[in-house]
């Protein structure tokens, strides 16, 4: 039979050699991290494009659709020419003086705060300035990824877009904007990332 004093003996012989090993260290030390230098590098041998944003930061992946912003065919009446154009052109944020600059307190439902929005500054960079992560894909006006809702009414009656290629009037009417593209004229709430 084995003897008890030997299992003893070779039970703390083997704890002492795993204590002396670990208390003076394996020597091994990690490796600097270098992932910062790839990305680096990455991003320096990508050519520069023409595209505006990443397309892939809407909801879902991938940019939505563009909706076509029903228009009317056909000829217009008379005296209607002039209103057409001057709709189809937008409204141009960077027209505005900077002494006639309004700010307006923009309330951010899901987000839960109210911050100060200029009348030159969009709706999406001002929530972005605030470090919220908010949905866009084209920052353009061209689709629905950055779409959100006023709760207070016709989308009309607080802000103006600079341009929308995406939103029907009646979507309009019923309080919905493209952030990337609008510009307040009031005070409201705002729920991000809701769509018609």
């Amino acid at each position: 039979m084995v003897e008890l004093a030997g299992v003893l003996g070779g039970a703390v012989l083997a704890l002492t050699v795993v204590a002396l090993h670990y208390a003076k260290g394996t020597g091994w030390e990690a490796s600097e991290d270098i992932s910062q230098e790839v990305l680096e590098q990455r991003a320096a041998s990508v050519p520069e494009t023409d595209f505006p944003e990443p397309y892939n930061r809407s909801i879902g992946g991938g940019g939505a659709a563009a909706i076509p912003a029903g228009g009317s065919e056909g000829e217009l009446a008379e005296g209607e020419e002039g209103e057409a154009e001057e709709e189809e052109e937008g409204f141009d944020p960077d027209a505005i003086a900077d002494d006639e600059v309004e700010y307006y307190e923009v309330e951010f439902a899901k987000e839960g705060e109210t911050i100060e929005v200029a009348s030159n500054e969009p709706l999406l960079e001002a929530g972005e300035d605030e470090g919220w992560d908010l949905p866009y894909a084209c920052r353009e006006g061209q689709c629905i990824s950055c779409a959100g809702h006023i709760e207070d009414g016709p989308a009309e009656d607080y802000i103006r877009h600079s341009q929308n290629e995406s939103l029907f009037e009646d979507d309009m009417e019923d309080g919905y904007c493209l952030t990337c593209v609008a510009y307040p004229v009031d005070d409201f709430t705002l729920e991000t990332s809701e769509s018609p």
